[in-house]
């Protein structure tokens, strides 16, 4: 389709100008906030978040320092699960490539915008392909950015867009992409389609996977330093007006401790070894009931009933889920299936960091579960 340009429309941002990514790996349909301060102590946030003073979108949580411990084990885990993780990256893009043969990636800022790339990646390797790639902000409660979507079909055939993400955890965001985009069918006339595609889904919520085994991508581990130096997304009315992108920041400062090429690139080594196994993979997972059940989101519902907890946004199931929730919220405990415990060393480091308790539970549907802390919690166990 021939680009629509007008005077108002905004324009993609590309690295190094925004983010430590090279400029032809992503386009970030995002504002550059990085000018701007935004970010405040995450018990100041969490406060706002669970009073309804204030949405976790508009402000940002400052980036958490990785110790040295820390660094260590992230780059430990990035050895120990590359080639999984590369596994999963071919399996993923191959069944996406089974039924559109050109598609355009579209991943959700910011922790599908590294396995975009990577499968962006695999489609060059493997098929000569040059595959289009951009990154969105969706937010839970307020959608996916409008006009980003009204960007996109100005360029392309919305039949052709692939939305990418990690993972699942419960499926939040998976729903939300699902309502979102029928606001869009309904009230711009665009026909998008809501189907997420996610290298893990442990909370079965999705028919194009890699696998629905709940195992550590190591992008989930940092924040920032392996996502191109670019923050979680903002939307925020004081700073984004109607004609806009979502904003977020990107951190030039932490560049000597970036590690997103690292990651890139320590996975994309592996493609040639794992080809084969995904050869033999994917037409099994093509061929195989993938219907959705929602096993994650009914996991949830009955562990935030028997912690006490009244909202279901508070259990962030998933080992995924419950790094980020340590590095970004006031976590109350986190919950480990014992047999899991080697697979989360890092989700153990960081609750030890910070003092979080930790408790096993033999039947846990995941290999881990962060409980947010409840402003008024029920019984406590």
């Amino acid at each position: 389709m021939t680009p629509a340009t007008t005077k108002t429309e905004p324009a993609a941002l590309h690295g190094p100008a925004f983010s430590s990514y090279a400029g032809d790996e992503v386009s970030w349909l995002l504002t550059d906030l990085s000018h701007v301060a935004l970010e405040i102590s995450t018990e100041q946030r969490e406060a706002a978040i669970q009073s309804g003073a204030g949405h976790y979108a508009e402000a940002l949580p400052i980036e958490y320092q990785p110790t040295p411990e820390y660094q260590q084990l992230f780059h430990q885990v990035m050895a120990d699960t590359a080639t999984r993780v590369a596994t999963a990256v071919g399996v993923v893009t191959e069944l996406i490539l089974s039924t559109r043969p050109r598609p355009v990636l579209v991943s959700l800022a910011r922790a599908g915008t590294p396995i975009g790339i990577l499968m962006r990646r695999w489609a060059a390797q493997h098929h000569g392909l040059a595959l289009p790639h951009y990154t969105v902000s969706i937010v839970r409660d307020r959608g996916i950015d409008r006009v980003a979507m009204r960007y996109l079909a100005a360029r392309h055939d919305p039949a052709d867009i692939v939305f990418v993400d990690g993972w699942t955890g419960k499926g939040a965001i998976a729903r939300e992409l699902r309502a979102a985009l029928d606001e869009v069918r309904a009230e711009d006339g665009l026909d998008f389609d809501p189907t997420l595609a996610v290298l893990a889904d442990p909370g079965h919520c999705t028919t194009v996977y890699g696998t629905r085994d709940d195992f550590l991508i190591p992008s989930a581990c940092l924040n920032s330093t392996v996502s191109g130096l670019v923050s979680r997304t903002v939307l925020n009315d004081r700073l984004i007006g109607p004609s806009q992108f979502h904003g977020a920041k990107f951190y030039r400062e932490l560049s000597a401790s970036d590690v997103s090429g690292t990651f890139l690139d320590t996975v994309s080594a592996e493609f040639a070894a794992v080809a084969p196994d995904v050869a033999a993979r994917w037409p099994v997972l093509a061929a195989a009931d993938r219907t959705p059940d929602w096993r994650g989101w009914q996991a949830v519902e009955q562990l935030a009933e028997r912690y006490g907890i009244g909202r279901v946004n508070l259990v962030k199931p998933g080992v995924g889920e419950t790094t980020r929730v340590l590095l970004r919220r006031v976590t109350w405990r986190v919950l480990v299936r014992p047999d899991a415990r080697d697979e989360v060393r890092h989700v153990l480091l960081l609750a030890a960091q910070r003092g979080v308790p930790v408790e096993e539970v033999d039947d846990l549907p995941y290999s881990c579960v962060g409980l947010i802390a409840p402003q008024s919690p029920g019984p406590r166990r």
